[in-house]
């Protein structure tokens, strides 16, 4: 059996820091799949564009940011980002936040995320099972949908999209 090496970098940039991520925990992973099957089938059927997970590296600002959200997506007619790595602004990106990331994930992400103007922010708390949407307004991220422990959020960026909370944290 042939063994295949493969680099794995969990490297980000940010504000022009190298900083190097944990890997993540079994229900993280769990949670991503989730959340990745769900919008992944609906992208597909629909045609609306690609979704992708992480490690994915969006170089914003080479040399200033480089994030690797855990979920991304970009609509058919922003493809052109989507290169070697993806340089530009996707469409929406998606963070499952762990105790260890939240100020990071919640704070300077977010304002990266916002400075850029990336359409759609999904914030995902395992704890306790909450789903919020943030949308670009203006210059600034607001809220636009949110669920906790139960019910649904719905996608403004991806046309048609409803998540139920349950789905996602089973």
């Amino acid at each position: 059996m042939q063994t295949i090496e493969r680099d794995l970098d969990l490297t980000e940039i940010i504000n022009g820091e190298e900083i190097m991520g944990p890997s993540p925990f079994f229900k993280h992973q769990d949670i991503v799949g989730n959340l990745y099957g769900i919008i992944r089938h609906h992208v597909k059927t629909n045609k609306l564009g690609k979704v992708l997970l992480s490690p994915l590296d969006i170089i914003f600002e080479e040399g200033v940011n480089r994030l690797q959200p855990d979920i991304l997506f970009i609509r058919k007619d922003n493809l052109s980002i989507a290169q070697d790595w993806i340089r530009g602004v996707p469409d929406m990106v998606c963070e499952i936040i762990s105790q260890s990331s939240y100020e990071m994930d919640t704070e300077v992400k977010k304002a990266i995320y916002e400075k850029y103007k990336v359409p759609e922010y999904w914030i995902v708390m395992p704890e306790p099972q909450t789903i919020e949407i943030l949308t670009i307004v203006g210059s600034k991220y607001k809220l636009h949908s949110v669920a906790a422990f139960e019910g649904v959020v719905t996608s403004k960026v991806i046309e048609g999209l409803t998540v139920s909370i349950s789905d996602i944290f089973e």
